[in-house]
């Protein structure tokens, strides 16, 4: 064995054993014991997302906020997308979506808004009308208009699924930092994109623009939601990520499709419409002006 095979199991063994997939699943004498950490482990568990740092306004030289829009279409974004079908997979693996949920259910994510200025809150109750519909069959319409009592098989109900998110907009700022002289990016809040629940299954709606933003999570205060959530790695299944981690890591595809500007911060396609490769371009501008920021920072 050469010295890079001993560094790397060296390496290997100092991992935290919380970062396993499923803790203790090499010992589990029987499967309920798979996940149930120990005495010790839970004491040695010393796993929280890594907190921000402070910023002062005044070190703060330029910045600019951005809106990008992340589609799940995208290989490099399908972790943020599956897993779909939650029956026959464990309950440490699930989408974004679905954690979203969970926790805006159970009241652990309570910092939920209507818009990515982050004005106007939302509760459980005013995201019903979003993410449900309940529709009456035209049989169901003769039965009341002939005073029967309504039949449950003639009410329709869908409900917006993980499967049917198609991106995520996430909105955030780029700054320089004067104090530490580099570029940095924060991420402010991000939204799950579905089709519009009432036309969810018509055909003859244009997808493009039927899109609708479900809510808006302010993502500061959903970190440590997140960090708990975990991501499969497809490299190593032993060692996930956190949902946390990929987001602030950057480990995705998105596209800028607005930015703070005089004109009310309209999107691109305001200005330059029906000409997707010109709006591309002006993407790809954008971004290349804060690139360019940092590098004119340093030249003299």
């Amino acid at each position: 064995m050469n010295w890079k095979n001993v560094l790397i199991a060296g390496a290997v063994a100092l991992l935290p054993i919380s970062m396993m997939a499923q803790a203790n699943i090499l010992n589990a004498k029987k499967p309920e014991e798979i996940g149930k950490k120990t005495a010790a482990q839970i004491a040695a568990d010393n796993d929280a997302p890594l907190p921000y740092g402070y910023v002062d306004d005044r070190d703060i030289l330029w910045s600019k906020t951005v809106w990008e829009v992340i589609d799940l279409d995208e290989r490099v974004n399908f972790p943020l997308y599956y897993p779909l079908d939650t029956i026959d997979i464990g309950p440490d693996r699930r989408s974004l979506y679905d954690v979203f949920m969970k926790n805006i259910k159970n009241g652990k994510l309570t910092d939920v808004y209507v818009d990515s200025y982050f004005t106007e809150k939302r509760q459980l109750s005013d995201l019903e009308a979003t993410l449900k519909k309940v529709d009456t069959t035209d049989l169901g319409y003769e039965q009341i208009n002939a005073g029967e009592q309504l039949s449950p098989e003639y009410v329709n109900e869908r409900e917006l699924t993980a499967a049917d998110i198609e991106e995520y907009r996430i909105k955030g700022i780029w700054y320089f930092d004067k104090r530490q002289g580099e570029l940095k990016y924060r991420m402010l809040g991000i939204a799950p994109v579905a089709p519009d629940v009432n036309f969810v299954d018509d055909e003859s709606m244009n997808p493009n623009e039927n899109k609708v933003e479900l809510f808006w999570v302010w993502y500061p205060s959903a970190r440590e939601i997140l960090h708990d959530a975990k991501v499969f790695n497809q490299r190593n299944s032993a060692q996930p990520i956190s949902f946390d981690m990929l987001l602030n890591a950057r480990r995705f595809n998105g596209l800028i499709y607005r930015e703070d500007n005089i004109q009310g911060d309209r999107e691109i396609d305001n200005y330059i419409a029906d000409n997707a490769l010109f709006q591309l371009l002006e993407a790809d501008r954008i971004k290349e002006t804060i690139r360019d920021r940092e590098q004119d920072m340093w030249a003299y």
